[in-house]
């Protein structure tokens, strides 16, 4: 197919074959089947669907179109602006899409028929105001017409980074519908559906930009643009066929269920990103390098035309999957438990020694966040010994088992029982903040990214170029110079606990995300700063940095102090409604979690005290041997003129006193 045509019939391509998929599993699943009992209509059980496709489809023009243009363009030419147009005009569909999916999920919960009088507009306002779904739509589409303006503005790097981190934001609420919400494992269903929709976002919006920007582009140039998506789409592959089978799991019971209406349409849409995938490879391995020649620029487009059919069958068996009851909905019992009803999970047993070993949680983002890090760390260690550059052994090391620790925490008995037991939490929040970093902060990331990655010549940012920008930024000036680390590290123990940030953690899986990312970062930031190998602008003299260091461990004694000497449970609600039969009582787990902080939480940080002062003397002797080489190097000529300088000196006293 001719690239021009392409440009056209592309969108339309994968247009079409995801209404029909939609449309046919909508029919097939029965997800637009009349209710028994308050059937919205026909308009708006199949109407809501096809919005929804239309707020997906959207989306992934926005997402993909920004990624796409700051990995493989060149800021202030033509196809940089064109990317973000594209991207602007996605988020113009998408801000209006959210709308009407708010307004029909309105109707289609409260069987209202839609009015002007002001009792259904006030329905309609505590709709998007006081419920979840509604508030999720609301976000949804406030954040659609932001993006709408500022993907219309913005042309510069930076500000395109920030409208990026913002299109991510916004497509999170929109994991929060469909059936997650009635299951009890909800939280891993959430996470895995909105890594989901953030890759394949990424994977299919990058896509279509490629097929608008072919006229707009010469060949060769091109050719650069095609090999870092295919980069691109690769790591997105992974991510959606590996947070698709975490949500598929949490919608199945058992094989029997592919048997089932919600089977055979899941089955649809592996078998369609498989096939896209297939072709991904071919076209990465194979035709790429032969586009130039216009037989191998056919065999290509027409290879993009039918990824897009394949793009679109997917996309639109996912929303009818949305739309299908799962053969099996694991929901809470009838009479739930205290703990059923705080954390939607039975009370697990009592936490025995051989539970430490045994007992696995998954979280879904800290599970793909080590599996990335461990594989593109290998990976760039591979290449830098491959061509013969040296690596010390101890920084992977170093780094791997802060890896498995790290998922030992957040997918481990640590994330098991930390709803349950104040104690564990603590250790667990100890280990992020003290232990895991300083494992991470010697492995030395940013080195060897600078040092593996290869560094682009074209004025474009890939991996190394958006690493070491950020990490010059005024604003990681500011979180890496010693002081506002320590004080970040020291100040967010009394913030987080004394606040309602600890309750918010508890209540919301997204501040428990949060929570999560934030200590490990700060731990982070607060041991690079005392001894990090990768570079930050400032560290202070090692003398000024134990001084720093035994303030710190002060203070995050006296921390665990006041939490032992505390005579009120934190978040009394929660840990004191468990209805725990065994281990200790609620007081009782919260004074020794005290004592985690002061006792134990005090081992890595007078590790990172012995660090320091090893730092110190080794520093001292390379000082020395720097002074030696140099007196070699002169014959000791400093020491000579000072030498002379005094006989100078008692020379002229010794003829004044004549």
């Amino acid at each position: 197919m001719n690239s021009r045509a392409l440009r056209y019939a592309g969108p339309a391509i994968l247009a079409v074959s995801a209404l029909v998929a939609l449309l046919a599993g909508l029919a097939f699943g029965g997800g637009a089947a009349p209710l028994l009992l308050g059937d919205p209509g026909p308009v708006v059980r199949w109407g809501l669907p096809v919005a929804t496709l239309v707020v997906n489809l959207s989306a992934a023009g926005v997402l993909g179109s920004l990624v796409l243009a700051l990995f493989a363009l060149r800021a202030g030419e033509r196809p940089f602006d064109t990317a973000l147009d594209v991207a602007s005009i996605a988020a113009a569909v998408f801000t209006v899409a959210a709308g009407v999916t708010a307004f029909l999920t309105f109707l289609s919960i409260f069987n209202q028929a839609p009015s002007a009088d002001a009792q259904f507009g006030a329905q309609l306002g505590r709709f998007l105001v006081d419920t979840e779904p509604g508030r999720a739509w609301s976000l949804t589409t406030l954040g659609g017409a932001v993006l709408t303006v500022l993907t219309f503005a913005v042309r510069g790097w930076t500000s395109t980074v920030l409208v990026a981190v913002l299109a991510v934001a916004t497509l999170i609420p929109m994991a929060t519908q469909g059936h997650s919400g009635e299951e009890a494992n909800h939280n891993t269903a959430v996470v895995a559906l909105a890594i989901h929709i953030i890759g394949a976002a990424v994977w299919l919006g990058g896509l279509v930009l490629l097929v608008v920007l072919r006229p707009r582009m010469p060949r060769a140039a091109l050719t650069d643009v095609l090999g870092r998506y295919s980069s691109i789409a690769l790591a997105a592959f992974v991510v959606v066929a590996l947070s698709g089978t975490a949500r598929a799991v949490a919608g199945l019971g058992a094989w029997d269920d592919l048997l089932s209406a919600y089977g055979a349409l899941l089955s649809v849409k592996v078998l369609a990103l498989l096939a896209v995938g297939v072709l991904g490879a071919w076209y990465r391995r194979r035709l790429i390098a032969g586009i130039g020649t216009d037989a191998g620029a056919r065999r290509f487009w027409s290879l993009i035309a039918l990824e897009l059919a394949f793009m679109g069958i997917a996309s639109g068996a996912a929303v009818a999957l949305a739309r299908t009851a799962p053969p099996t909905v694991l929901s809470l019992p009838a009479s739930p438990s205290p703990a059923e009803v705080l954390t939607g999970a039975p009370l697990p047993p009592e936490l025995t020694v051989d539970r430490w070993f045994t007992t696995w949680d998954i979280d879904v983002l800290w599970a793909f966040a080590v599996g990335f890090g461990v594989f593109f760390y290998l990976a760039g260690v591979r290449r830098l010994r491959a061509r013969g550059d040296a690596w010390p052994l101890y920084r992977t090391v170093l780094w791997l088992v802060g890896m498995l620790l790290l998922l030992w925490v957040t997918c481990g008995p640590i994330n098991a029982y930390q709803d349950y037991l104040f104690s564990i939490h603590m250790v667990g929040h100890m280990l992020l903040t003290m232990a895991i970093p300083l494992c991470l902060v010697p492995g030395a990331p940013v080195t060897l990214a600078a040092r593996a990655i290869r560094k682009r010549e074209d004025d474009t940012r890939g991996g190394r170029e958006w690493i070491l920008w950020a990490v010059h930024t005024p604003f990681a000036k500011v979180v890496t110079h010693p002081l506002v680390a320590a004080a970040v590290f020291i100040g967010s123990l009394w913030v987080f606990y004394y606040t309602d940030l600890f309750r918010w953690s508890l209540y919301d899986h997204l501040g428990h995300e949060w929570m999560v990312a934030h200590f490990l970062i700060s731990g982070y930031l607060f041991v690079l700063s005392l001894v990090g190998i990768d570079p930050v602008p400032l560290r202070f003299p090692h003398p000024f940095r134990l001084v720093m260091l035994i303030g710190v461990m002060a203070m995050h004694a006296f921390f665990g102090i006041a939490i032992m000497m505390s005579s009120g449970l934190f978040v009394a609600e929660w840990f004191g409604s468990m209805g725990r039969t065994w281990g200790d009582t609620p007081l009782q787990d919260q004074y020794v979690g005290g004592g985690v902080a002061w006792s134990i939480g005090e081992i890595p940080t007078l590790i990172l005290a012995i660090v320091v002062a090893i730092q110190w003397s080794r520093s001292d002797d390379r000082a020395q041997r720097r002074s030696d080489r140099h007196a070699d190097r002169t014959g000791d000529e400093e020491l000579t003129a000072y030498n002379a300088r005094l006989q100078e000196l008692a020379d002229r006293e010794a003829r004044a006193a004549r």
